[in-house]
């Protein structure tokens, strides 16, 4: 049975370690309060150029369209987009979208194809380096990020290498893995096809009622300008939602290991108090039976 020295060091360890945890909750509440303003900021713009990308797919002549549109005409390469944190400490988030990517990458490989991957965030490259270390072909440090202007020119940069790489022909389909925010409690880990670019299927499609648009450029080189730009778009999108639930998920698991060292401070407490009195009960005994035996 622990002395009451021990005891009572466990329980002020549990405390401080309660103050640290509370602590983050609050950083992680004021952050996310932040992460969430500028992800909703931005799905406005990424919705309505998915719409003008949608419509101008539709009004192309034939369905043709530039390269990132029709693709390469073989789905033989695949390169994943696995977005993560770069810290941790916030629940099963890191782990969720990394279990994703697995199962996409085993999903690909079972079919036959040949899977190439890119880490966004310190995390998912830790986890996925142990078993598909051959598959990693880049990283993107993400650390250094303060607020999203960082994160726009992360994307830009993300997506001027996407574009680059598919020039070369590295790869035939792009597919982005990251931490849809859906609300404080649900961040749902999802895998969106980028390239060859596919509007959401929610997309808008505006109703010309019989009306014929004459576009100036044609629209195979509107589309050539707006698809680059609608794939950096896309991947602003999911650094903010990433960011927005990384912090609920970090203010959730704050919360959870605050309310769990106040139990076990309680059972400390209990515990240490029933020592205490034993111990004096004892001494109690001792000392009466000392006294009669006088």
């Amino acid at each position: 049975m622990p002395s009451l020295k021990d005891l009572k060091g466990r329980i002020t360890s549990v405390k401080s370690t309660q103050k640290i945890t509370k602590a983050k909750q609050m950083v992680a509440a004021a952050k996310l309060r932040r992460a969430q303003e500028a992800a909703e900021m931005a799905k406005p713009y990424a919705k309505r150029l998915a719409g003008v990308i949608a419509n101008l797919t539709a009004a192309a002549a034939g369905g043709q369209g530039p390269k990132l549109l029709s693709g390469t005409g073989s789905d033989e390469t695949h390169l994943l987009i696995v977005m993560t944190a770069e810290r941790g400490l916030c629940g099963g988030f890191n782990a969720n979208t990394v279990k994703k990517a697995k199962e996409e990458i085993v999903r690909l490989r079972g079919a036959g194809k040949t899977v190439k991957v890119i880490t966004i965030g310190k995390k998912g490259r830790e986890q996925l380096v142990r078993l598909y270390k051959d598959l990693l072909v880049d990283h993107v440090d993400t650390s250094s990020a303060r607020n999203s202007d960082d994160l726009a020119e992360i994307a830009l940069s993300v997506g001027r290498d996407l574009n680059e790489r598919f020039d070369a022909g590295e790869f035939d389909v792009a597919t982005l893995i990251y931490s849809q925010f859906k609300n404080v409690i649900s961040q749902v880990p999802t895998a969106k096809q980028m390239i060859p670019a596919e509007p959401p299927e929610d997309t808008p499609v505006i109703d010309l009622k019989g009306a014929t648009y004459i576009y100036e450029p044609s629209e195979e080189d509107i589309l050539e300008a707006l698809l680059p730009r609608y794939i950096n778009t896309l991947v602003l999108s999911a650094l903010l939602e990433s960011a927005a639930g990384e912090q609920a998920a970090s203010m959730t698991a704050m919360d959870n290991a605050t309310n769990n060292a106040g139990e076990l401070i309680d059972k400390l407490s209990l515990q240490y108090n029933r020592a205490r009195q034993a111990q004096i009960t004892k001494e109690l005994i001792e000392i009466i039976s000392g006294a009669e035996a006088l």
